[in-house]
């Protein structure tokens, strides 16, 4: 089995900066590519950055700039800064982990999502 937990959502002011985590934890072998997401009601979720096990990082054009994706592999944890806040990025935030288990068997693992709110 595998678990992640998130932490880091909240209210904050436009402009305002927040930090996401997520660690994973349990059967693990190896962490390939780690993630963030997000979604709003009615909507898919989409990307929002990742960071491959080598540190490739990528960025969706609408937080480019302003957000940063990082990972710490000793506390199998990845990170995502997320500075100069719009309301439009109100969303659930998930975090997505590519890895092998114990049993060799690759699968992706998502987190149970935190809220993040930009408002006045």
């Amino acid at each position: 089995q595998v678990q992640l937990v998130e932490s880091g959502g909240g209210l904050v002011q436009p402009g305002g900066s927040l930090r996401l985590s997520c660690t994973a934890s349990g059967s693990i072998s190896t962490i390939y590519t780690m993630g963030w997401w997000r979604q709003t009601p009615g909507k898919q979720r989409e990307l929002v950055a990742q960071i491959s096990n080598v540190g490739s990082r990528h960025y969706a054009d609408s937080v480019k700039g302003r957000f940063t994706i990082s990972r710490d592999n000793a506390k199998i944890t990845v990170y995502l800064q997320m500075n100069s806040l719009k309301p439009e990025d109100t969303a659930v935030y998930y975090c997505k982990v590519y890895l092998r288990d114990l049993s060799g068997v690759t699968s992706n693992y998502w987190g149970q999502g935190t809220q993040v709110t930009v408002s006045s």
